[in-house]
């Protein structure tokens, strides 16, 4: 009997409740300080905007997601981006609930042994992300309005 062996990788939790805070971003970047492989990060933090809407303006941003569906579309982004790079590690950390104006609510995080594969690599892991993660923003305004967005990182 001949068995395919390749080997399926975990899907990765990329979720975190609430904004990820700073402290965590600088404990994720410490971790790697004994990868001698590693020549480049490459970082994009997602914040939270105080955007104004016919003179109402963004609190917080409230965000969801079906989680069993959108865990496969970030595998698949996260996997795609080891196959068409040469990257040492990556993570990906998305919020879910309510991040506040001024709070950080997307942390991607690419490693590589040389600076531009980091940085080519960390632009099209977030544009992977914007394209097709099915996350939906609800931005809260300072009226107590909101406005539905998909994919608002």
């Amino acid at each position: 009997m001949n068995m395919d062996t390749k080997t399926i990788k975990k899907i990765k939790k990329v979720w975190n409740q609430g904004p990820i805070n700073p402290e965590f971003i600088g404990e994720s970047i410490a971790k790697h300080q004994s990868k001698t492989d590693i020549g480049a990060h490459e970082i994009f933090l997602g914040q939270i905007r105080a955007d104004e809407y016919d003179g109402k303006t963004v609190r917080a941003v409230e965000y969801s997601a079906y989680e069993e569906m959108a865990d496969p579309v970030f595998h698949d982004i996260r996997e795609s981006t080891f196959d068409k790079f040469p990257i040492t590690c990556m993570h990906i950390y998305h919020s879910l609930g309510s991040v506040k104006v001024g709070e950080i609510s997307l942390f991607v995080f690419v490693s590589s042994p040389h600076r531009q594969t980091a940085r080519e690599a960390l632009a099209y892991v977030v544009e992977e992300i914007k394209a097709k993660a099915p996350v939906f923003g609800k931005e809260l305004l300072s009226d107590g309005s909101y406005i539905v967005k998909e994919n608002k990182a």
